[in-house]
């Protein structure tokens, strides 16, 4: 029997690999001579590196970088090991925006768009393109920005001068400054890299559906300073074209992370796709679903909003393709989620055994998951 465990991170408290690995432990206890492949996936958020380096045998670097507000901070990237590296000649880092330019950089009290950069994201890239990284995933969301990516771009060599040919200042209300751009000195390895960009919104750049106006909010951003920044955006993608780089302002999910969709888009030609797809595809997640007899999958919680690109619904959509009978186990699961079970679900479990505070339910977290995977396992190997 060949059982293959596929789940996202419990956020706070597991790593994918860690709740892979707790799982297997579980059915081992009932079905001991089955074989368990672990395959820890991510839906492009937060923890995607750490799953993709986990399920490829792969590395973090490590490194102090730009953070949002000028200062310096830690952050990393992962690059892929030998389990992706021998399906393919590409060597490929995996990059979290959130890493070096995340809303976690800035006490709450010092939020403001106006002020903070992606620069941070920038050195990132740049330090894997040293690295000869021919392939770049990244993962947006989770940014204190909204300038556009200019910052990243500035980072990598990109010129936005104003209008006495000085660069401008970094954050999101200095892209109304801009008078003329330069690209001649992008990093010269960008032309040979193919980058993709897991991105799950479908936001336009500006306009009431943008990036200032929908996302703004959170990062500190006044009604005022939504204003401001929408049309500094704006000002900006004019300069873009103006340029001769391409429109691409209206594309869905120009708007993601403060407007870094937009930057990757039209500057390093970048390809935006669902989250998931990219994980799966890059982990190989088919090829160990093809003789396998059940999917464990899972995340933190599960609900409706599951049904949206989350970890879960994107492996139970793979396995459904083989005929594969797939279980989720998560920390919590919500009143709405027996939808699931429409939707290439054959069972659904919550870990949390009884009503218990958030602290207690995040400590107990390895513990109730152990203890429920045995269940299950029982379970399953009563019905065989």
């Amino acid at each position: 029997m060949k059982i293959v465990i596929a789940p996202d991170s419990y956020k706070e408290s597991l790593s994918a690999m860690e709740v892979a690995t707790v799982i297997e432990q579980g059915f081992r206890q009932v079905l001991p001579k089955a074989n368990y492949v672990k395959v820890p996936v991510a839906d492009g958020g937060e923890g995607t590196v750490q799953s993709m380096i986990d399920a490829t045998g792969g590395h973090l670097v490590n490194l102090a970088v730009t953070g949002p507000l000028g200062t310096k901070v830690k952050a990393h990237y992962g690059i892929l090991g030998l389990t992706h590296s021998q399906q393919s000649n590409e060597k490929t880092a995996i990059i979290e925006m959130a890493s070096a330019s995340g809303l976690h950089h800035v006490a709450s009290g010092a939020r403001n768009p106006l002020m903070t950069t992606s620069f941070g994201t920038g050195e990132l890239i740049a330090d894997a393109l040293d690295a000869d990284i021919n392939h770049i995933i990244i993962g947006l969301g989770g940014s204190a920005t909204n300038d556009g990516g200019v910052g990243m771009l500035q980072a990598l060599g990109a010129q936005f001068l104003d209008i006495k040919g000085n660069e401008i200042a970094v954050g999101g209300a200095a892209l109304a400054n801009i008078d003329s751009i330069n690209i001649s000195k992008l990093h010269p390895k960008l032309a040979s890299c193919h980058i993709e960009v897991a991105c799950d919104v479908n936001n336009p750049l500006c306009g009431e559906q943008g990036a200032s106006a929908i996302f703004g909010p959170q990062k500190g951003a006044s009604d005022a300073m939504v204003t401001q920044l929408d049309q500094a955006l704006n000002h900006f993608a004019d300069k873009t074209v103006a340029a001769g780089i391409r429109e691409c302002r209206n594309i869905a999910g120009a708007g993601a992370a403060g407007g870094m969709g937009y930057a990757v888009l039209a500057y390093l030609n970048a390809q935006l796709r669902p989250g998931i797809d990219i994980v799966m595809e890059t982990v190989d997640l088919a090829s160990h679903l093809v003789d396998a007899d059940l999917v464990i999958t899972g995340e933190g919680r599960l609900d409706s909003q599951t049904l949206m690109g989350k970890t879960p619904m994107g492996v139970a959509n793979a396995a459904k393709q083989f005929g594969v009978p797939v279980i989720a186990i998560a920390g919590c699961v919500s009143e709405d989620a027996n939808i699931l079970l429409q939707h290439g679900f054959n069972a659904i479990f919550s870990v949390t055994p009884r009503a218990m505070e958030l602290q207690q339910v995040l400590s107990s977290a390895q513990h109730n998951l152990l203890s429920t995977a045995v269940n299950i396992a029982a379970l399953y190997n009563t019905n065989r």
